[in-house]
This record gives structure tokens, C-alpha cells and sequence, in this order.
């Protein structure tokens, strides 16, 4: 399987394909291919190991985005957006910004909502901020994908939630 994906605004091609060992997979990125044993943690996360490498196995987690075709990766106490098949699913002179029908905001990570910035009813523009949420001692603003009207806020200041889990609801 191949695909397209971005990080940090650089495009990259990578195909994933089952090696003949249970649980292995070659991975070839821009053209440079090696072996990597997957196994899935939790129900987002991935265990990594990368042959040679020194420090063992690496975990990465893995969060619906606030856009369609958007994830955001947990590495090393660092969160990256990663963006696959962006540019195939955009049309041309499109800056894929735009989100169409209704948007839910879900938690990109296990934390704790500090603060709601919004309430049912609420005009929203895009890239405005809804919620803030605590995880790993490290805010982070969720803003609405779209222009639009808040449909629903299911969370308080305080509470508790895991990743996946959705916030606010954007039509």
C-alpha cells in the first residue's frame, strides 16, 4: 500500500508492505527501504522497532486530527501533524482548508479539558479556537475545522478524556 503523506509541510511517499515474519513490515520512504517490527498498543498507539537501533523499541501514538485525512503522531514528548493523501484529495487551485458538512473536534491525546471556549449555538470562523486540553503538561488549543455554528459541546473544564474522544461539534 502507498501513500502520500506530509509532514511538517514536506511531502513524502511511503509504502508499507507485509514482510513474510508475523508482524514485520517493509517500510520504504522516498525510495529508502527497511524492516520494522509493529505491534499495536492501546487504541491508538504503535510499538516500533527499527532494526540497529540503539534504544529498543520507540512508541508512537497516534490521534484522529481535527481535519479529514489528518493525524496527529505522539514521538518523544513531540506532537506532529501528519496530513496522508492530502494532495490527492484536494482539487486544484483547492488549499484543502475548507471542511464540508459536520466537524467533530476530538481529543487528540489522553489529557484533561482546561478550558471550553465556546458553548452550543456559538458562530464560529475557521481556525478558531473551542477547547484547550492538557496532556503531557502541554496545552493544546483544538480550533474548528470550518466556519459554522457549534452544535454540541460535550465536555466541562475539568474533565477527564481519552483520545479519540469528541468535544465539540461543528455544523
Amino acid at each position: 500500500m502507498t501513500f502520500e503523506i506530509e509532514i511538517n509541510g514536506r511531502n513524502r511517499s511511503v509504502s508499507v508492505e507485509r514482510s513474510a515474519t508475523a508482524g514485520q513490515f517493509r517500510v520504504t520512504v522516498d525510495g529508502e527501504s527497511t524492516i520494522v517490527d509493529a505491534c499495536p498498543t492501546g487504541d491508538y498507539g504503535l510499538s516500533l522497532l527499527f532494526p540497529g537501533s540503539s534504544g529498543g523499541a520507540s512508541s508512537v501514538l497516534f490521534a484522529p486530527g481535527q481535519v479529514a485525512g489528518e493525524l496527529l503522531a505522539y514521538l518523544s514528548g513531540r506532537t506532529v501533524p501528519v496530513t496522508v493523501n492530502g494532495r490527492r484529495g484536494r482539487g486544484a487551485g483547492e488549499s484543502g482548508g475548507a471542511a464540508h458538512g459536520e466537524q467533530k473536534i476530538s481529543a487528540p491525546m489522553p489529557g484533561r479539558v482546561v478550558r471550553v471556549l465556546v458553548a452550543p449555538g456559538d458562530e464560529v470562523q475557521p481556525r478558531q479556537p473551542v477547547v484547550v486540553v492538557e496532556a503531557m503538561k502541554m496545552e493544546n488549543e483544538l480550533r474548528s475545522p470550518k466556519a459554522g455554528r457549534v452544535k454540541d459541546v460535550s465536555v466541562a473544564a475539568g474533565t477527564s478524556v481519552e483520545a479519540g474522544r469528541v468535544l465539540v461539534v461543528v455544523e
